[in-house]
């Protein structure tokens, strides 16, 4: 990278938190963006050219291939909890309902009472995270995973950014632990230092991958799996917001002047709806027939959290 687009980056950030912003915040945001776009020019460089796809039909799609994984290993326990781990990007904190993500899985407990775990971290909560998987899965309470456990372990994995790399690292995670995974979802998946997104674990039976290309700062193009006979690639989805952007009024000013267009694909409604769909294409029926949010209903809770 340039070290006078550096220097330029820097000390605009620091111009814009005189105005009365939390200098704190403004750091933090600085930092952030100066390593998404390390991360960014490290990710391109090895970047697998990927064409642009449209997602319609992918949850049948998903739901169809799950089924006929399905039918070729052992049935599922109907009385097993199934587990939803969610990961924010950035410095964002893991119960700010402003993010797409958060608002997902407080849908998703609000659906689900019982029988379903759902919860968010922020991305360098991933050893609390993998702590809490394994302490769920624990049924017996004696402090070790049995072979059945493991069996019965229905575990979902979702993340934006940082959160969409650590979504990686926890499959891996998982797959050293010998614990399936049913899907991995990453939304504009920036590396995090020491880890690797590009490649999904043969313990994870489907991955999609949602990335952006329009800005500074975008997420990796394409994933792969470590074992094509053992997972599907759900597909690798270019969202495109120079004609169309999105509006993110309820993000901070700053995300939205540096980092636009990735901030764009995390409160995109139809990229969320989609995630959304095939988390649920993973679950029972809800508790009560409640249908997907719409963008609105999210404007509209995301403004009541303020």
């Amino acid at each position: 990278m340039d070290p006078l687009t550096v220097r330029s980056i820097v000390s605009s950030s620091v111009r814009y938190a005189t105005i009365g912003f939390p200098a704190a915040k403004m750091m933090r945001s600085a930092i952030f963006l100066l390593s998404l776009m390390v991360a960014t020019v490290i990710v391109g460089g090895n970047a697998v050219p990927v064409h642009s796809a449209t997602f319609s039909g992918i949850t049948r799609i998903a739901s169809a291939h799950y089924g006929s994984l399905s039918r070729d290993a052992e049935p599922a326990n109907p009385s097993s909890q199934i587990i939803v781990i969610g990961f924010v990007g950035g410095f964002v904190r893991h119960d700010d309902l402003v993010h797409s993500g958060v608002q997902l899985a407080a849908r998703l407990r609000q659906d689900y009472p019982s029988g379903v775990y759902a919860n968010t971290f922020e991305n360098h909560q991933g050893e609390q995270a993998h702590r809490e998987v394994l302490h769920l899965l624990d049924t017996d309470h004696d402090g070790a995973l049995s072979a059945d456990e493991k069996r019965k372990a229905r575990v979902v994995i979702y993340g934006h950014s940082w959160g969409a790399s650590e979504t990686v690292t926890l499959a891996n995670q998982l797959n050293r632990d010998g614990i399936p995974v049913l899907l991995t979802i990453q939304v504009d998946s920036v590396e995090k230092s020491g880890e690797d997104d590009s490649v999904i674990p043969p313990n994870v039976a489907q991955a999609v991958n949602f990335y952006q290309s329009d800005g500074l700062l975008h997420g990796r193009p394409a994933i792969r799996a470590a074992d094509p006979a053992r997972t599907q690639i759900l597909g690798n989805f270019r969202q495109d917001y120079a004609a169309k952007p999105i509006r993110c009024d309820a993000y901070p000013w700053w995300d939205r002047i540096f980092m636009k267009s990735h901030v764009e694909i995390e409160c995109d409604p139809r990229v969320w709806k989609q995630v959304e769909s095939l988390i649920r294409s993973k679950l029972p029926p809800p508790t009560r027939d409640t249908p997907v949010s719409s963008a609105s209903d999210r404007a509209a809770s995301a403004k009541s959290t303020q």
